[in-house]
């Protein structure tokens, strides 16, 4: 695969994007396998690093995540290029590679992955989950025999369990709402912590569907900011305008070559 058919299939992910470049270096590097440059708009990838195709795509695929997210941010991008933003565009690449058979999640395919990621899931992240929401019933029994005996909750929480409040009442809220332990106990306390019970179920639904924490935390962010979503989508008008002047301008210049060459004597 060559860096013209690389590109290729990164369009064929994400068609309305800001010019840019695949370079194959030629090298082989023991840093990194690939790296952006946001004043040139390049993608540079370490070839010689790879021996299969689909790790460099993968690798092709994490950079483009980076020229995505410089050039549709509203706001300049900081040196610290991995944030929650990225990993969301990231992470939506890749599974839109994968649908399009661009690029094959290794972690299904070899067996031993995925061995190991049943186990982790049974017997650890869907087992903590049910532990903490016993967990909230049990807090829940404490409260109620706190306030029939007058005793104060907090100060049982604190000194007698060790537990502040805040995490306290996070773990009680699992229990409340029901909700399933199989999205493991970092992501429960993710919904728990969300206000609005229809957000909440609807986060839960995504985590159960295998969306990452941070597609769903970008979701929400999304929402909660209206005028950011605006502000992106002027940005995306504002690039798809300045695409089609290029366009324009290069069709016109096309014609214009046309014209000369038929009216040149043969």
């Amino acid at each position: 695969m060559n860096q013209d058919q690389v590109r290729e299939k990164l369009l064929a992910l994400e068609k309305n994007v800001d010019e840019f470049s695949v370079i194959f270096s030629g090298k082989k590097s023991t840093r990194v396998n690939g790296l952006y440059h946001p004043e040139t708009r390049e993608i540079i990838i370490h070839n010689h690093n790879f021996t299969d195709d689909n790790a460099l795509m993968y690798t092709a695929i994490h950079e483009f995540a980076h020229h995505i997210q410089f050039t549709r941010s509203p706001v300049p991008i900081t040196s610290r290029a991995h944030t929650t933003q990225f990993y969301d565009i990231l992470h939506r690449l890749l599974f839109d590679a994968e649908r399009a058979g661009i690029y094959v999640n290794m972690f299904r395919q070899d067996p031993r992955f995925v061995e190991l990621t049943a186990t982790i899931r049974e017997q650890y992240l869907s087992a903590n989950g049910q532990l903490m929401k016993e967990f909230g019933r049990l807090l829940l029994e404490a409260a109620s025999l706190c306030e029939e005996t007058g005793a104060n909750f907090e100060d049982y929480l604190n000194r007698e369990l060790g537990l502040k409040r805040v995490a306290a009442k996070t773990i009680m809220r699992i229990h409340s709402m029901d909700l399933n332990p199989a999205i493991g106990y970092e992501n429960l306390k993710a919904v728990a912590a969300m206000k609005d019970m229809d957000d909440a179920r609807e986060a839960e639904r995504f985590f159960l569907e295998g969306q990452s924490p941070e597609m769903v935390a970008a979701e929400f962010t999304r929402r909660k900011n209206p005028s950011g979503e605006m502000q992106n989508l002027m940005a995306e008008r504002d690039r798809i305008e300045h695409t089609l002047d290029r366009l324009t301008a290069r069709l016109a210049e096309i014609e214009r070559r046309i014209g000369s060459l038929k009216l040149s004597p043969e």
